[in-house]
């Protein structure tokens, strides 16, 4: 582990600004734009740009750094996302800051690839699975902070988006100064989602209802705990304590999941979900919401690890990496959807929308798993699950494909795996 960090710090560094800012801006437009008035349909419909971005941005940024090179496509994203931050500063209407929302998700998935791709470059067989862990935890770790510092104080309003500016501009620094050569980047092939829900039908169905209710969770809690009375830094607060809470249980959860049909853990999670969500729709007491909101994020935030590790289980190692493309591609759907129902969720059902909204996604992710375990076998092979933390997640399993790569040229039995995925789960 501490040779993987002094290897790779600046990379690390990069990734950890990058990841800061994200959930800095994130949370901070949500609770600034409600103290400006903005409704909460105006709020999801901004805050939705950014998904929608990101569906674009996945699909074109990948060529964007075939085409140009790392630096280059990296100097040019993390310029535009620092402008979209201070174009957030400079306007206070819900038109431009959607489409600075839509132009931050278009850039971010190539900063991502890049600095995916990069360590991957910088990493040997024997430090790889450490390289991936740190990676991981930056990915979990990262947005928790940003978020925290929205309760920092800020008495002229400039001072935050001027740190997500600064943060941003400052990722690119480690990249620029590393000593090694850019690596070779080639698209990767595609599976198309007709043909992965063939392979795992409970992880493209689970996917997108679980980023669905990820997305709704995470924009959301900050507007409903302002609007149940508690200020931005309570709110904020809240927001991070869930995030904590929801980055703890990924390795325990993704252990137990290792040792066992990993169905029974997704239908485990989605339970926890459901009963906290009713839990909290029939107790609205304001000094339950931190408490709920952390059992939903357990329950949530590590499924969608789960179910990738679950496709994957199914996939031969070649299918791996167009797989996760098309994972990415329900993730942002997911995100979009959420985006939008999460705030519009909360004046339903007498001010319990939203609990209603998490708690049923939590019931139907049980309802497809415990399905699907009464109509096929667990797969007989399965790997390890790799924590991908869902918020800002932009390839997820690209550097777990290395890894399962590095594992077959060693001399990894791939023939255990059946040859037809169409047969699978």
């Amino acid at each position: 582990m501490i040779r993987a960090l002094n290897e790779n710090w600046a990379l690390f560094l990069g990734m950890l600004m990058l990841m800061v800012a994200n959930g800095l801006l994130a949370t901070l437009l949500t609770i600034r734009g409600a103290s400006l008035g903005f409704s909460d349909f105006t709020i999801s419909v901004m805050q939705a740009s950014y998904p929608l971005g990101a569906l674009a941005g996945t699909a074109m940024a990948p060529r964007l750094v075939e085409n140009v090179g790392h630096i280059r496509a990296f100097s040019a994203l993390a310029s535009l996302v620092s402008i979209a931050a201070i174009v957030h500063l400079l306007t206070s209407d819900a038109v431009s800051w959607s489409v600075m929302r839509f132009l931050g998700g278009f850039c971010y998935p190539g900063l991502y690839v890049i600095t995916e791709s990069w360590l991957n470059a910088k990493s040997e067989n024997n430090t790889r699975a450490q390289v991936l862990s740190l990676y991981f935890i930056i990915q979990l770790a990262g947005p928790a902070l940003g978020t925290a510092l929205v309760g920092f104080p800020d008495p002229t309003g400039n001072l935050l988006f001027g740190t997500v500016s600064i943060l941003i501009s400052l990722s690119i620094v480690p990249l620029l100064l590393s000593g090694n050569k850019a690596p070779d980047y080639t698209v990767p092939e595609r599976m198309p989602v007709t043909r992965l829900y063939k392979v795992s039908p409970i992880a493209v169905i689970g996917i997108v209802l679980v980023s669905i209710g990820v997305s709704a969770h995470y924009i959301t809690l900050p507007l409903y705990a302002l609007q149940q009375g508690f200020s931005a830094a309570q709110a904020s607060g809240a927001l991070v304590a869930a995030l904590i809470a929801g980055a703890v249980v990924q390795y325990p959860v993704g252990w137990i999941s290792d040792h066992t049909d990993r169905r029974y853990v997704v239908i485990g999670l989605g339970v926890i979900v459901a009963v906290s969500g009713a839990w909290m729709a029939v107790n609205t007491s304001p000094s339950y919401i931190v408490y709920g909101f952390v059992a939903i994020a357990i329950g949530l935030y590590p499924t969608y690890s789960i179910l990738t590790a679950h496709a994957n289980d199914q996939l031969r190692l070649s299918q791996i990496v167009p797989a996760s493309g098309t994972m990415v591609l329900l993730l942002n759907i997911g995100l979009l959807v959420g985006t939008m129902l999460g705030p519009n969720a909360i004046s339903l059902f007498g001010g319990r929308g939203l609990q209603v909204l998490l708690a049923s996604i939590g019931l139907s992710v049980a309802l497809i798993a415990l399905i699907r375990r009464f109509q096929v076998a667990a797969p007989s092979e399965t790997g390890e699950v790799q924590v991908v933390g869902i918020i800002g997640a932009a390839q997820p399993g690209v550097l777990q494909a290395e890894t399962l790569v590095q594992e077959e040229e060693a001399g990894f039995d791939e023939d255990a795996r059946v040859d037809d995925p169409v047969e699978k789960t």
